[in-house]
């Protein structure tokens, strides 16, 4: 009986020995993904306009602070940046271009993200007409150390040390409003435009008839009297 109970109390220390080491294993390789800068916008679709939000963590093992971040935009038609409190923002623009190429975060002194905390910063933008877009970011702390976040995916679908933020476009593309066709103007007459007037035939013919009857009665008139003056 002792024996039988020494082994299932083994079997429960292994038992939970292997979780806790699993438990471990599982936090040590989720830790990294959560760490890096990522990027991420609601619904976004190629073509359209999106709120874009990057999450940057702060990851100095001196204790230093992220006072700069900064990001490249691949060359949009618009961007602006949201107001963020202890930081400024920048916007790189082309002007003859009418682009967009880059936008850069820095942190007011005393400011910045502590290796304990991250931020959010967010840009509305107009994306590129492709299926995904990537947006190489570079992270600068308080001591001078520069991460620059632009590693494309390892071969085999590996994850670097410091992968690019890329974003999907699987949203909806907004349809194309058609121009509805524009009504064919109406020629109002215009008031000082003459007016045609009817032809006054009836009229003429009517005033013709009664000439031609007065003269007839005149020339009557006249045969009567001489007629009388012949008797």
């Amino acid at each position: 009986m002792r024996s039988i109970r020494r082994a299932f109390s083994r079997a429960l220390t292994t038992t939970a020995t292997t979780g806790a080491a699993m438990s471990i294993a599982l936090l040590a390789g989720t830790a990294p993904a959560w760490a890096h800068v990522h990027v991420d916008a609601d619904d976004a679709a190629p073509g359209g306009s999106a709120i874009l939000t990057f999450r940057v963590p702060g990851e100095s093992e001196t204790g230093a602070l992220t006072t700069q971040f900064s990001v490249a935009l691949p060359k949009v038609a618009s961007a602006r940046a949201e107001v963020m409190p202890g930081w400024t923002s920048r916007l790189d623009r082309d002007a003859a271009a009418g682009t967009v190429s880059s936008v850069t975060w820095t942190a007011a002194p005393s400011v910045g993200i502590s290796s304990d905390q991250f931020a959010l910063f967010r840009v509305s933008v107009t994306l590129p007409n492709q299926p995904s877009v990537t947006f190489p970011a570079t992270q600068t702390y308080s001591d001078g150390k520069v991460v620059r976040w632009d590693q494309p995916p390892l071969p085999g679908g590996g994850e670097p040390e410091y992968p690019v933020p890329e974003l999907a476009l699987t949203g909806t593309p907004e349809p194309e409003h058609e121009m509805a066709p524009s009504p064919t103007p109406t020629v109002a007459a215009s008031a000082e435009q003459p007016v045609a007037e009817t032809p006054k035939t009836g009229d003429d013919t009517a005033r013709w008839l009664a000439g031609g009857a007065l003269i007839v009665a005149a020339v009557a008139v006249v045969l009567a009297v001489i007629g009388r003056r012949r008797t």
